[in-house]
């Protein structure tokens, strides 16, 4: 097959909407944001590409609220969500700004570092 034919091709199948073109920086946004959910083996969210899978994110918290006795409920500039259900009296109440850090643990689990302070597991809620 020739070039110009292959070109050809892939407009038609752009234009057609059976092929789209996504620029690296919108993938990679995308995959910051769905960051700590279990995903399908995708090439374009497994990180088989350059950047490789995506093992830990920091971000900055834009909302906190108390959950029960000693947790909190964080939203991220992402827009997902994150619970800590038993944070440590030595922990520092989180507050919107500070810089937070979710590094992949086990069963699900993340270890979620906020502001520098000793990280806390934690989960992704939504």
């Amino acid at each position: 097959m020739c070039y110009d034919q292959a070109v050809g091709d892939v407009v038609a199948a752009t234009d057609a909407g059976d092929v789209q073109i996504v620029k690296k920086e919108e993938v990679e946004q995308t995959r910051r944001g769905l960051f700590g959910f279990s995903l399908p083996k995708l090439g374009i969210f497994s990180g088989d590409g350059e950047g490789g899978d995506l093992t830990e994110l920091e971000s900055e918290i834009t909302s906190v609220r108390p959950y029960g006795r000693s947790g909190y409920v964080l939203r991220i500039k992402e827009g997902s969500t994150w619970r800590i259900s038993n944070a440590p009296s030595r922990l520092r109440p989180p507050r919107i700004g500070d810089t937070v850090v979710f590094k992949k643990a086990s069963l699900g689990s993340f270890f979620i570092r906020i502001a520098g302070q000793t990280g806390v597991k934690g989960r992704r809620i939504q």
